[in-house]
């Protein structure tokens, strides 16, 4: 494997559209770039499990970023519901609670078993959103301390749960992996190319930055989708991560 696919494998472009054929317009142009494709709220709600499948058939990988957030039984059947459609990822809030988290890997279990076929997805949970900041935290939310701290309570009931990682900031990358271990798998939005603006993220680091901190996938949606060239933009940040190595 090339340096160039084994950063492209790092890369998750979140396909932030409300129709499928928007969708399918930025992954003809990406056509090639074996990239993890990640869908979300906006996207899921309109295309629904078909558009998932069509991801599939075409060779992508699949983040399915719903951030499950509800009583255990609700979770664990929506695990099992996912695990059916094939995806490689998916997540739930760790703010639901251990019992939570575990449902949904029972969810996921009792799904394999019924099909042979299928493969065990990468489970993850939400710690706090990169657009959260202290006074959010504090003030909205009512969660005392600091951002990482909760960042880093979360990622540890994540762990006991017996989840694969979770979505962070990738400034808390470093925390996270020495609390939870170096194989504790790290998902990051909140990157932003150099010279790019933040948009409405307030934690976020460069993809090189990201990669040397030691982040295992890191999500980027509008500088590549919002791109006038978004191929030129993917590849772009491609290179960028590939000076970490």
């Amino acid at each position: 494997m090339s340096l160039f696919e084994q950063a492209a494998g790092k890369l998750m472009v979140a396909l932030d559209y409300p129709s499928a054929e928007q969708a399918r317009q930025l992954i003809e142009r990406l056509e090639g770039i074996p990239c993890y494709m990640k869908v979300g709220m906006q996207l899921f709600y309109s295309a629904g499990p078909d558009f998932v499948k069509e991801l599939k058939s075409r060779g992508y990988s699949v983040f399915l970023d719903l951030k499950m957030h509800d009583i255990p039984n609700t979770v664990k059947g929506g695990a099992h519901s996912i695990t059916r459609l094939g995806v490689d990822m998916f997540n739930v809030h760790a703010a639901g609670g251990k019992k939570m988290m575990v449902a949904a890997k029972e969810g996921v279990l009792d799904a394999l078993q019924e099909d042979s076929s299928l493969t065990m997805p990468i489970m993850i949970g939400v710690t706090q959103l990169t657009s959260t900041n202290q006074e959010t935290l504090n003030e909205e939310i009512g969660i005392p301390g600091t951002v990482e701290q909760a960042v880093l309570s979360y990622a540890s009931v994540t762990k006991e749960a017996g989840l694969d990682g979770v979505v962070a900031s990738p400034l808390e990358v470093e925390a996270i992996k020495g609390r939870c271990g170096q194989n504790f798998v790290t998902v990051t939005p909140g990157i932003r190319p150099a010279g790019s603006e933040k948009g409405d993220q307030s934690r976020t680091l460069t993809p090189e930055e990201a990669i040397r901190q030691g982040t295992n996938y890191i999500v980027v949606g509008r500088p590549i989708t919002a791109a006038p060239d978004p191929r030129s933009a993917a590849e772009q940040i491609i290179e960028e991560m590939k000076r970490a190595w």
